[in-house]
């Protein structure tokens, strides 16, 4: 801890000659007012660099989700670290000193306002753990908060995003991933992630092919091991084999519906288009989005390849 401490303080000072115009338009507003109470909507314009249409969004949105985390009115929380500029002061400076340019540092904190009430002594040793640990270089690191400051937040994301940099072969799909499942990086990694991936690979799925089935449905590793067995039993008895190329299509396609909801597209299928049953299956194995539309959506569109 000592040593850690011993890191993080030369970095906070490091970066307070960055900030210095922030705090110096700071100390102008102070001055001019000060008796003035602290607004979390000025702070945001600021010391931030959001625009007033941003701010106000962002605000509005901190007070509640600080609010609703408390279960009382914003304005009943006296040591809400939002009240006073003192700890957002502190966290832009860690950004800062962690290399997030200032256009970034505005862009994580519109995404995620609540980040200005972290506590830097946790959240820093993480900001370190991205840089030492994983390697990210400063514009990984901001790319990543864009999607990630909230997990970061939570706790440590180091093993989880360790391990799908390595799965995934680099940073770019795990951000992808993300951003349709940001909680990824707090799911159970030895319970949930790892025996997902194991049993991906057991049906010769490689890295791009899971990165590419993530990408279609980002929740998919999420799944319980159980769930995901049944996606990938699912998926071949429609007929699609496991060394077929349609394999990392069907088994998103697979999640996103149940067996009772295939089964009723595929018999209304059968039954619109006048085929047999291994002519409807050999067409999902082709096209297996077919399974995610409902018979509202089919029917124009079954009515027009007909007719017209």
């Amino acid at each position: 801890m000592l040593h850690l401490r011993n890191q993080l303080l030369p970095l906070l000072r490091a970066a307070s000659p960055l900030l210095s115009p922030i705090h110096h338009h700071r100390a102008c507003l102070l001055s001019a007012s000060a008796a003035a109470p602290f607004s979390l909507e000025d702070y945001l314009v600021a010391a931030c660099g959001l625009s007033p249409t941003q701010a106000r969004k962002a605000s509005k949105q901190a007070l509640e989700e600080a609010s609703r985390e408390a279960g009382k009115p914003f304005e009943e929380l006296r040591s809400s670290s939002l009240h006073t500029a003192s700890n957002p002061d502190a966290v832009l400076a860690l950004l800062s000193s962690a290399g997030v340019s200032r256009a970034d540092i505005a862009a994580v904190v519109a995404a995620d306002p609540l980040i200005l009430r972290s506590c830097v002594n946790k959240i820093g040793p993480r900001l370190l753990a991205l840089r030492d640990r994983i390697g990210l270089s400063a514009p990984q690191i901001s790319r990543f908060l864009l999607v990630g400051s909230r997990a970061l937040r939570s706790g440590d994301v180091c093993p989880n995003l360790e391990f799908l940099i390595s799965s995934f072969g680099s940073l770019e799909p795990v951000l992808a991933v993300m951003k349709g499942s940001r909680n990824i990086l707090t799911l159970d990694l030895d319970r949930v992630i790892k025996p997902n991936f194991a049993q991906f690979r057991q049906c010769g799925l490689t890295s791009r092919d899971i990165a590419q089935m993530c990408s279609y449905c980002p929740w998919l590793i999420g799944f319980q091991p159980e769930r995901v067995k049944d996606f990938l039993l699912r998926a071949e008895d429609l007929g699609v084999s496991r060394r077929s190329p349609m394999f990392k299509h069907m088994v998103p396609a697979m999640a996103r519906t149940n067996k009772e909801k295939n089964a009723a597209t595929l018999e209304f299928l059968k039954r619109s288009l006048g085929c047999s049953e291994s002519e409807v299956a050999f067409a999902v194995s082709k096209m297996p989005s077919i399974l995610g539309l409902s018979d509202e959506s089919h029917l124009p569109k079954i009515q027009f390849l007909i007719k017209e």
